[in-house]
């Protein structure tokens, strides 16, 4: 196996963003009856689309949350963002290692991917090459994502390395028919998650981006 592409995802893998969202999303929720925590929204959301998480909390509450709702968790993440958001340590150097293209696949939306990438200098590194959730009928942990970022970039999935660093999304790559690389380097990151991404199916599991491209070039090796 000859890796052709690598796809990333974005919060937590790109951008250190996981701490951040999961203490927004916990406080616009509360704020709208449904009373969680961000250590609760990180072990039972991270790595989910927006449309599924929703679905799940409106179930439980039994009724739709309003529709000022997305505006309000938009505007608390742009703000907290903009105040807090910074690149994954030695991400750029980590891009520049990499001898295959790359592409990002997200369940957040593509405003939110670009205003992440934006905001820590990654946007063009990417552009145009950015799915989401949206584009796809399921998000993650459903393999469409990754489909759809490999057919979009002209890749086979077998061809394909995924970076994650949620369960989801790992469940999502090897779905998906894809190497699945678990990343554990952000801060929400405890010492712990990298075992719980093994788990999950991750073929290899790592904490420091400049040992990816590396790492890449080791499984093409084993793999051949």
């Amino acid at each position: 196996m000859t890796p052709k592409l690598v796809i990333f995802d974005c919060d937590g893998v790109l951008v250190d963003s996981e701490i951040i969202s999961c203490r927004e999303y916990a406080a616009v929720l509360t704020e709208h009856g449904y009373a969680i925590s961000a250590d609760q929204v990180f072990a039972r959301f991270l790595g989910r689309s927006a449309q599924d998480t929703r679905a799940e909390v409106e179930a439980e509450l039994g009724r739709s949350l309003p529709a000022s709702f997305p505006d309000r968790l938009k505007d608390r993440l742009n703000a907290a963002f903009a105040a807090e958001l910074q690149a994954i340590p030695h991400i750029s150097a980590a891009l520049d290692a990499l001898r295959q293209p790359a592409c990002v696949a997200s369940s957040g939306s593509h405003d939110k991917i670009a205003n992440s990438l934006r905001l820590v200098g990654l946007h063009q590194r990417f552009v145009p090459h950015i799915f989401s959730a949206a584009d796809v009928a399921r998000g993650k942990p459903a393999p469409d994502l990754f489909w759809h970022a490999a057919q979009r970039m002209g890749a086979a999935p077998a061809d394909c390395v995924v970076i994650e660093d949620s369960v989801s999304g790992i469940l999502a790559a090897r779905a998906a028919g894809m190497v699945a690389l678990g990343f554990c380097g952000g801060s929400h990151c405890g010492s712990g998650h990298g075992a719980l991404l093994a788990q999950a199916g991750a073929d290899q599991v790592f904490a420091d981006m400049r040992q990816l491209a590396a790492i890449i070039d080791e499984f093409s090796l084993c793999q051949a």
